[in-house]
C-alpha cells in the first residue's frame, strides 16, 4: 500500500477533526465513507443521522454499499446505542433496509409490544432471514451429534451390519481368535440401538431478562431443531419474573422467539420450581438452564430446588451464556453454590452446544467435556 493510501485510511480513521485544514485529499470512496462515519461517529454532533426515516434509510443504503457485512452490523449496533434508533425500528420501511444479526433480532423482540401489525409483519421477515441463516449454520452438526450419542446410548444386541459397534465386538470377542484362520469368529455381536421411541426428555429453561437476549435467540432456535428429532421429548420454558411454557411454539422458531418477552426481572427459582414436577423420568432427563444467575427471587429456593433435581437423577447444566461471544457478567456466589451441588455453570458457543448435548446424551461426565473442549468452568 502507498504512503497516499495510508495517510487516506489514518485520516478516515481519526475523522475530520483530525485534519481542520483539510490537506488530505479524499478519492470518490473515501469520500462516502467518510460522510457515513461523521454521521455515526463524530464526537461534536449528537444524533447526526436526524430523526426521519429517509435520511436513516439512506445512510444504512450507503454503509451497505461502502462496507462488509459484519463492518455493517457493527455500525447498526451502534448507531441503535450511540443515536438511540430503536424508535426508528418501529417504521416498515426502515426495517425493510437493515441487515440483521443476533443483535437485532434482540432488540426488535424487546419491542414487540410497541409494533404495529405492519411493523410485526416487517419485523418477522427481518427475524425469519436471520433465523434461516443460524439454522442452515447449526440444524445439521445438532442433529448429527444427537443422532449419533443416542444410537450410542442404546444398546443393541442383534445388530444390522451398519448397526454394529466393531470395537466393542472385536474387544469382547479377542478370546475367540482362530490361529489356523488368522480372524476372530465373534460369539457375540455389539451394536448400536435404533429405538424409535422418545429416549430422552430436554428441558430448557431461558432466562428472558434483557441481557440475555442473544442467548434467547440462540436457545430458541436450537431447542426448535431439538423438538424435531422424534426421539428427543423438548421443552421450551422462558422466565423473567413470570414462567411462560412456550412448548407449543416448538414447530417454528420465529413463532417461539416472538412468544417470548425479553427484559423485565428475573425469577430463576420460580422456572426451575415449574420445571420439576414436569421431570417425569428424572434419569431419562436432561434440564438446561441458560441464565447469567442473577437471582432476583430467592436464592435458597432455587439451590433447593435444584439440588432435588439433581439429587433425583436429572443431568442439570447451567448455561451462563449461549451466544458467540463468551461469559457474560453473571452471580459468581450461585455458580458457586450449585458447583457445589456438582452442577456444572459455564458459557459455550452454539456450535459447541452440540457437542454438550452429546455428552449429556451418553450421559457422560459434563465436567470431562469440558476439559476436552478447553471450556473453564465458573464457580
Amino acid at each position: 500500500m502507498d504512503e497516499a493510501k495510508k495517510t487516506e485510511r489514518w485520516r478516515l480513521i481519526l475523522g475530520k477533526q483530525s485534519d481542520p485544514s483539510v490537506s488530505v485529499p479524499l478519492s470518490g470512496n473515501a469520500k462516502g465513507m467518510d460522510k457515513v462515519l461523521e454521521a455515526l461517529y463524530d464526537s461534536d454532533r449528537k444524533g447526526g443521522l436526524g430523526s426521519s426515516a429517509p435520511n436513516v434509510n439512506r445512510w444504512l443504503g450507503d454503509i451497505r454499499r461502502y462496507f462488509p457485512t459484519p463492518v455493517v452490523q457493527l455500525m447498526q449496533r451502534d448507531a441503535l446505542q450511540r443515536l438511540g434508533l430503536e424508535r426508528m425500528l418501529l417504521e416498515p420501511e426502515l426495517l425493510e433496509a437493515i441487515e440483521p444479526d443476533v443483535e437485532l433480532v434482540g432488540t426488535l423482540l424487546s419491542l414487540n409490544k410497541q409494533m404495529t401489525d405492519e411493523t410485526r409483519a416487517s419485523a418477522r421477515i427481518v427475524i425469519r432471514k436471520i433465523v434461516q441463516q443460524l439454522e442452515k449454520r447449526l440444524e445439521f452438526p445438532l442433529k448429527r451429534a444427537i443422532r449419533g450419542s443416542l444410537d450410542r446410548a442404546t444398546p443393541n444386541r442383534r445388530p444390522r451390519l451398519n448397526e454394529i459397534n466393531w470395537h466393542r465386538t472385536i474387544r469382547t470377542n479377542l478370546k475367540h481368535y482362530q490361529p489356523d484362520y488368522k480372524t476372530i469368529i465373534p460369539e457375540q455381536l455389539h451394536g448400536y440401538g435404533r429405538k424409535r421411541s422418545r429416549l430422552k426428555d430436554v428441558f430448557i429453561l431461558a432466562d428472558q431478562s434483557g441481557s440475555m437476549a442473544a442467548s434467547v435467540v440462540y436457545a430458541s432456535i436450537l431447542s426448535c431443531i431439538m423438538a424435531s428429532v422424534s426421539a428427543l421429548h423438548t421443552r421450551f420454558i422462558a422466565f423473567d419474573t413470570s414462567v411462560a411454557d412456550l412448548s407449543e411454539h416448538l414447530q417454528d422458531p420465529v413463532d417461539l422467539l416472538f412468544a417470548t418477552q425479553l427484559g423485565g426481572g428475573t425469577d430463576i427459582a420460580k422456572a426451575v420450581t415449574y420445571a420439576r414436577p414436569l421431570i417425569r423420568r428424572p434419569n431419562d432427563t436432561i434440564l438446561v438452564l441458560i441464565s447469567d444467575l442473577y437471582e432476583g427471587g430467592r436464592p435458597e429456593k432455587l439451590l433447593a430446588q435444584a439440588a432435588q433435581i439433581k439429587a433425583a437423577g436429572t443431568q442439570f447444566i447451567a448455561l451462563l451464556a449461549l451466544n458467540d461471544k463468551g461469559a457474560p457478567a453473571y452471580s459468581k456466589d450461585i455458580a458457586a453454590q450449585l458447583a457445589v451441588l456438582n452442577i456444572p455453570c459455564f458459557a459455550c458457543t452454539p456450535e459447541q452446544f452440540p457437542g454438550m448435548m452429546a455428552a449429556a446424551i451418553q450421559q457422560r461426565p459434563i465436567t470431562d467435556w469440558l476439559a476436552q473442549e478447553n471450556i473453564p468452568v465458573k464457580n
